[in-house]
């Protein structure tokens, strides 16, 4: 009796040790890659040169907005979906806003950062509620109100405006520019046309720390990983002028349409490069 206890308790110890392994190494999530994905990209922002008010002999205020279906600016509208660590622009602002990391400000006339508005208030604000009068199928055929919601889609975040200062740095002989803030731009579509509704502003200074830690996809090559903050600052986008600095504060679609309205914008840039090029004009 001795000895068949001991044979089975032997037998038993047996099985625990050949099924502990098996079950560790199907608990072991899969590398799904050349190496392990440590997940979130911790990155400080690139420093920027520090400015001094008697330094600046020149400076301009421009309003220049991205659409992202232009091919070199998809990176700011895909992933549609996030994965990866992957995240386009609006799901980036989105979360940082719905998180608490930096803060959202009303839209004004003067697009000046002043009336705070939370996540909240904002996704209140892009939810749309109709009711729509329908008729039942069946007998008696009676009519009957039906409330329709519509959620904010990110999808229809299709442009980026960007409120910058240009200026003229005379301790570093250089013209350079300064982002100031951001707003997301929403297409609209509204008795058959499309029609582009901004959302809020968001100061770039606040939000540098979570866009640099927001990687964005490289058509060229994987293992660099870019971010957003780099794209700013590396200027890796494409836009056009829809606005600058005037006594009158209009915008170039108030005076200007259709062709004349990108050679004004073409216009406004030369004059800022040549402003530049005069300074050393001999």
């Amino acid at each position: 009796m001795k000895n068949i206890l001991l044979k089975l308790f032997a037998v038993l110890m047996f099985l625990s040790y050949v099924k502990e392994p098996a079950a560790q190494i199907l608990n072991e999530s899969p590398v799904d890659g050349l190496f392990a994905n440590t997940g979130r990209m911790e990155r400080e922002p690139i420093p920027l040169p520090s400015i001094r008010e008697g330094d600046v002999m020149w400076s301009k205020r421009i309003w220049r907005e991205i659409d992202f279906r232009q091919k070199i600016n998809q990176p700011f509208y895909y992933p549609v979906d996030s994965h990866n660590n992957l995240r386009s622009f609006i799901n980036v602002l989105m979360d940082g806003l719905k998180e608490r990391k930096f803060r959202a400000y009303d839209l004004s006339n003067t697009d000046e950062l002043l009336v705070p508005i939370t996540y909240n208030e904002i996704v209140s604000r892009l939810t749309d509620t109709t009711i729509v009068r329908e008729r039942r199928p069946y007998p008696p055929y009676e009519e009957y109100d039906t409330v329709i919601v519509r959620q904010f889609d990110p999808t229809r975040v299709m442009r980026l405006r960007l409120k910058e200062d240009w200026y003229f740095d005379k301790q570093r002989s250089q013209l350079m520019v300064r982002i100031i803030a951001v707003c997301p731009v929403m297409m609209v579509e509204k008795d058959g046309q499309e029609f582009s509704q901004p959302l809020f502003w968001v100061s770039y200074d606040q939000a540098r720390k979570e866009f640099a830690n927001a990687e964005v996809f490289n058509r060229f090559n994987s293992a660099e990983r870019r971010t957003y903050d780099e794209i700013f600052i590396k200027r890796m986008f494409d836009s056009y002028i829809y606005k600058e600095e005037n006594v009158y504060d209009r915008r170039i679609n108030q005076y200007a349409t259709g062709m004349d309205a990108l050679l004004e914008s073409e216009r406004i840039k030369m004059d800022i490069l040549n402003f530049m090029l005069d300074l050393w004009e001999y």
